[in-house]
């Protein structure tokens, strides 16, 4: 297999998500990230796994590959692990225990650090960078508000390569921020890639009207439990 540059989504979200409420299915993500042109896709549900053989037959079909993924709740905060070695139960884990996920052909991403929310690590992310392999340049910002300067701030005071998600909730999120991986087309060959600081941030600042979507979503979804479709 021929390395390039792979076009990779590290943290989405689909209605098989036990936490939130989402419009669309794992199949629908697949078949838009496909039209996007995507690579390469983690499904990240909340403390689950959203991966079988039927999934990864189905991205393949759309020249995808589809990459195990779930965000874990770590004493209420939120991390992102791409290809668990095992999926610990919600908060069964403590932070400082991350290290057991910790593998050769495993992520450990902290995602939306700085995110306004108190799922987002803040810093517990000094307390714990060195249990992380990579931190992620969220999709939520615009030219006016922009909290992963921040984040940016502690890839460069940790040295820890910096990756891009969309979080995506909603169909239109994907490709508002990825990540560029040179890489050949495999789940091992991309982890690789990571922690060998191969990558590009691509991203695109959201306009207000969109940021507001978001966070309405994000607010009928988490604690009124109507799904995501705004």
């Amino acid at each position: 297999m021929t390395e390039k540059w792979l076009k990779v989504d590290f943290h989405t979200h689909s209605r098989e998500d036990p936490k939130d409420n989402i419009a669309y299915d794992a199949h629908q993500l697949i078949r838009r990230a496909s039209q996007l042109e995507f690579d390469a896709l983690a499904i990240t549900n909340h403390n689950s796994l959203t991966f079988d053989s039927e999934l990864q037959k189905l991205a393949s079909e759309y020249n995808l590959l589809l990459l195990p993924g779930a965000e874990i709740t770590c004493e209420g905060k939120h991390v992102l692990v791409i290809n668990p070695p095992f999926l610990p139960e919600k908060n069964e884990l403590k932070l400082k225990d991350l290290a057991s996920l910790s593998h050769p052909d495993s992520l450990i991403i902290a995602p939306h650090p700085y995110f306004p929310g108190f799922r987002s690590l803040f810093n517990q992310l000094d307390h714990y960078h060195e249990l992380f392999d990579a931190v992620e340049f969220s999709a939520f910002y615009n030219r006016f508000f922009n909290p992963n300067e921040k984040a940016i701030e502690a890839c460069q005071k940790y040295d820890l390569p910096l990756v891009a998600g969309s979080d995506a909730h909603n169909l239109w999120q994907l490709g508002t921020a990825f990540t560029l991986v040179a890489a050949v087309k495999t789940t091992e060959a991309i982890v690789e890639a990571v922690k060998k600081r191969r990558t590009k941030v691509v991203s695109y600042p959201l306009s207000w009207l969109r940021m507001l979507r978001v966070m309405a979503n994000f607010l009928l979804a988490d604690r009124l439990k109507i799904p995501w479709h705004i």
